[in-house]
């Protein structure tokens, strides 16, 4: 860090994807050919009726000026919609729905609406980075909920010990989960919700992948479970559902309480989406759905290429139901680091590794992103065969 830093940034380890950027530059500048499956970045384009609103919304002078704090009144109303059509799940587009400029954005200012410096916040195990480094970044403390195969990947908030508890303000789940794919049943809601009541804490639930599934599998809105609006908020996003990771286009649901504080961040802190971008995502989430079935169609025909390639390398992972990762153990002998270097020295392939997700869970793990070409896809798992021993 540089002198003028602040002392709290010496706690925030490098951030995940950055370092997969600079290093994927490194050896491209090499002249190298690298095939990433490392980010998850929806590589097909966004829809072409969202685009279209797009270009007539930006063509209108009204929405040149400052957009509103908490979202404009329609796009809360099209949030609110697809909560109703999606999930079944009454919210007042006013008092219970929130905009955020992506959901990245909506996570990191839970710290400072909802938890003091010192305080702790109960994350997952293994999750997105975010969870971590948000606490880091408000001067509070994170409680790794124990996460493994042993318990099928469903954070285990029971077993937090009661020091933390007593200093515990805000709990944060994600199924499907990044980067495991592990999903939840309803019991485990139910549970997470009488816990969250139990122990005064705000439980947040990442619902970013909510529309990418497959067998059949529908994954569910926490609000959906009995209680849930007494003490829960829903993150939800247009980024991989609709292919608009670059939008920056999301919103919050749930207790208008916790909304409403939220909300207070949000406004000292930032002016709200750009109108037009609330215009064409609201299209996005009321508009027509087949081409979110063809998107989810598409990681599972990709997720079949890879679970081929894995089953025939002799390698265990988890078998997904949701998402666009695999998560996969590490072969015996190695770390997950090393792993993950000997795959991007030796077959330019680049994979994330599991202990940057979560420093003891994910450790003898690798997270595979399906966000990429099935011939690329297929290519990979060849160069990774073919590695030295």
């Amino acid at each position: 860090m540089t002198k003028f830093a602040a002392k709290r940034l010496d706690n925030l380890p490098p951030y995940l994807f950055a370092e997969i950027d600079r290093k994927r530059d490194a050896l491209l500048a090499e002249g190298k050919d690298v095939i990433s499956l490392g980010i998850g970045d929806p590589d097909k384009p966004t829809f072409k009726h969202v685009i279209d609103e797009m270009i007539e919304a930006v063509k209108r002078p009204a929405n040149h000026q400052y957009p509103s704090y908490a979202g404009s009144l329609p796009y809360r109303k099209a949030c609110a919609q697809f909560m109703k059509t999606r999930f079944g799940v009454d919210v007042d587009p006013v008092t219970e729905t929130l905009a955020l400029i992506g959901s990245k954005e909506g996570i990191a200012n839970l710290f400072p609406a909802f938890v003091d410096p010192g305080s702790y916040t109960l994350i997952p195990g293994v999750g997105y980075p975010v969870y971590s480094g948000g606490g880091i970044l408000n001067d509070s403390q994170s409680w790794w909920m124990p996460m493994n195969e042993d318990n099928g990947f469903l954070a285990d908030f029971e077993s937090t010990p009661v020091e933390v508890l007593e200093k515990a303000q805000m709990m944060i789940l994600s199924y499907p989960n990044n980067p495991t794919s592990a999903v939840a049943t309803p019991e485990y809601f139910d549970a997470a919700i009488a816990f969250a009541k139990k122990h005064d804490l705000l439980l947040v639930h990442d619902n970013a992948y909510c529309d990418i599934a497959f067998d059949g599998y529908v994954p569910p809105s926490i609000l959906e479970r009995p209680g849930a609006m007494d003490c829960c908020i829903e993150i939800l996003s247009a980024s991989k559902s609709y292919n608009m990771t670059g939008w920056r286009a999301a919103f919050a649901v749930g207790n208008a309480d916790a909304i409403s504080t939220l909300g207070v961040v949000k406004s000292n802190v930032d002016s709200g989406i750009f109108t037009a971008v609330q215009e064409a995502a609201a299209k996005a989430f009321t508009g027509p759905q087949d081409e979110v079935k063809k998107m989810s169609d598409l990681y599972e025909r990709r997720r079949n290429i890879a679970m081929k390639a894995l089953d025939e390398m002799g390698m265990e992972y988890l078998h997904p139901k949701s998402t666009i990762f695999m998560w996969v153990k590490v072969p015996d002998g190695y770390t997950s680091e090393e792993y993950v270097t000997k795959i991007l020295e030796e077959a330019h392939v680049i994979v994330a590794p599991g202990n940057a997700y979560g420093p003891q869970d994910g450790e003898g793990y690798f997270r595979i992103s399906l966000a990429c070409d099935d011939k690329r896809i297929a290519e990979a798992f060849d160069r990774i065969k073919n590695m030295k021993a």
